[in-house]
């Protein structure tokens, strides 16, 4: 499957491409990005990311999050674990995860705003302050 994905990396740096086989329990994925020459494969290793942004479209679609935390949610059904992610460079995201392990290199979560670019998320565990459940 073809996925839009916005790769952050821990020293700050942004990729922006497609994957095919991104497997959050693999080291590497490959991951297609545009040059002024076209294409081409960039190897990505896990161990080097903060996230990686599953999106609806690579340039984003300029909406701010206006659902920054849970109280915007009040009255809401919502399915799954709610958490609070604090990564080592101060941002905080607000999502619902399904599966979070201490043993493995990362974990998916949904953002609670549903306007976002954003569709999902994957947290890389060596990148965050802080995971808080609520």
């Amino acid at each position: 499957m073809l996925n839009k994905v916005v790769v952050r990396y821990l020293d700050g740096t942004i990729d922006r491409g497609y994957t095919t086989d991104f497997n959050p329990n693999k080291e590497v994925f490959h991951l297609m990005v545009k040059n002024r020459d076209g294409e081409k494969p960039v190897i990505v290793r896990t161990n080097t990311l903060k996230a990686v942004f599953f999106v609806k479209d690579l340039n984003g679609n300029g909406h701010s999050a206006l659902k920054k935390s849970f109280d915007d949610l009040k009255g809401i059904k919502v399915y799954g674990k709610k958490v609070k992610v604090e990564f080592f460079d101060g941002e905080i995201l607000y999502g619902i995860t399904n599966g979070y392990s201490v043993q493995r290199q990362g974990f998916f979560f949904s953002p609670i705003d549903k306007a976002s670019n954003n569709e999902r998320i994957f947290a890389v565990l060596n990148a965050l302050k802080e995971i808080t459940f609520l």
